[in-house]
C-alpha cells in the first residue's frame, strides 16, 4: 500500500509490486478534488466488517468511478494534464528531467556550506526538496529573498521548519535555475 501523491507520473514504476496505490491529483496528475486509486482485485470483497459504500472499491468500480456526481472541472484538468504529459514523451521523458531538476538543485545544495540538506542521499526525493541554514539567524533574510526574487512557498512545514522546494512535473527546469542561482548568491554574501 503506497500514498504516491507526490510521485504518481513522476518516474516510471513497477505498479505490480504494491496491492493498493492512493494519489491525490493536486501534484502531478491535475487539479485538487481528484484521487486516483489503483487497486489489486484479488483484494476486494476481502474485508471482514461492513464498509460505507464510499470506502469500498468494488461500488467505485462497479459504477465506472461515478458512485456519486465527479468533480468536472478537476477530471477535465487531469485530462488536459495527461495530455501535456504524453507532449512531453510520457512519464520516462519526465523522469529524465525530473532527475535533472534534483540533481540540480542538490548539487547546488551539497556545494554550499551555508545550507544542509535533511535527508540522507539514497532517500532524497526526486519532488521535494528540504533542507536548513547552518545558521538559522539567516532564514528569514533569505526567505525575503526568495519573495522579492519572484520564488514562492520555499517556507518549510510548520513542524518540521528549514525549507523546501517541490519539483513536481509541471515545473520547468528553468525555475530550478532561478532558485540555485539565489542560492548561490545568497551563500556568497553571507556564508
Amino acid at each position: 500500500v503506497a500514498d504516491m501523491s507526490s510521485d504518481i507520473l513522476s518516474r516510471v514504476m513497477d505498479f505490480n509490486r504494491f496491492d493498493l496505490i492512493y494519489a491525490g491529483a493536486q501534484k502531478n496528475i491535475g487539479a485538487a478534488g481528484v484521487n486516483m486509486v489503483i487497486v489489486n482485485k484479488n483484494l476486494l470483497g476481502k474485508v471482514n466488517r461492513q464498509l460505507p459504500a464510499m470506502m469500498d472499491y468494488r461500488n467505485h468500480i462497479e459504477n465506472g468511478s461515478m458512485l456519486n456526481t465527479p468533480p468536472v472541472f478537476a477530471v477535465y484538468v487531469c485530462m488536459l494534464t495527461l495530455r501535456w504529459l504524453k507532449e512531453q514523451g510520457g512519464v520516462a521523458a519526465i523522469e529524465k528531467i525530473n532527475n535533472q531538476k534534483a540533481a540540480l538543485l542538490y548539487d547546488t545544495l551539497d556545494s554550499l556550506p551555508i545550507f544542509t540538506p535533511t535527508v540522507a542521499r539514497e532517500d532524497r526525493s526526486l519532488m521535494n526538496v528540504v533542507w536548513v541554514m547552518k545558521e538559522k539567524a539567516l532564514e528569514a533574510e533569505f526567505l525575503e529573498e526568495t519573495r522579492s526574487n519572484g520564488i514562492v512557498g520555499v517556507k518549510g512545514h510548520r513542524t518540521a521548519g528549514g525549507f523546501r522546494a517541490s519539483l513536481y512535473n509541471a515545473l520547468p527546469i528553468e525555475s530550478v535555475k532561478v532558485l540555485t542561482a539565489l542560492l548561490t548568491d545568497f551563500a556568497k554574501r553571507k556564508g
